[in-house]
């Protein structure tokens, strides 16, 4: 990722509501939301809320899918893996002991999904 990406995205995110939709769209990945449900939650009318995720999709944090009528809001979460693999591309100077609470904060939230008939190893 270059500089002026993450400047842009950086500077997509300083601002509180975007931050909030944000927020919002990460914890209802993978499936998003409407950018109609995305402005009530927040509370935030429409006009002011498409200007907010247009800002967000030129950053390239978020995507949009029209289903119908509707307009679908999603996380692009390869860009925020791009953004944070960027923030920390030089850490530690080579010594991995040193990045390993900052590397078990962005593990995974939710543990791998298992195959069902699996067997359960301890």
């Amino acid at each position: 990722m270059e500089s002026e990406r993450a400047i842009l995205a950086f500077a997509a995110l300083a601002q509180s509501t975007r931050l909030d939709v944000f927020k919002l769209l990460i914890e209802h990945e993978p499936h998003g939301l409407p950018a109609g449900e995305v402005a009530k939650r927040l509370g935030v009318p429409h006009n002011t809320m498409s200007t907010h995720l247009a800002v967000l999709s030129r950053a390239g944090l978020i995507g949009a899918e029209r289903q119908s009528r509707t307009i679908i809001y999603r996380v692009r979460l390869a860009a925020v893996s791009e953004l944070a693999s960027f923030l920390v591309q030089n850490c530690c100077a080579g010594r991995p002991e040193v990045c390993e609470p900052l590397l078990a904060e962005l593990s995974p939230c939710c543990p791998p999904a298992t195959v069902k008939n699996e067997p359960v190893h301890d």
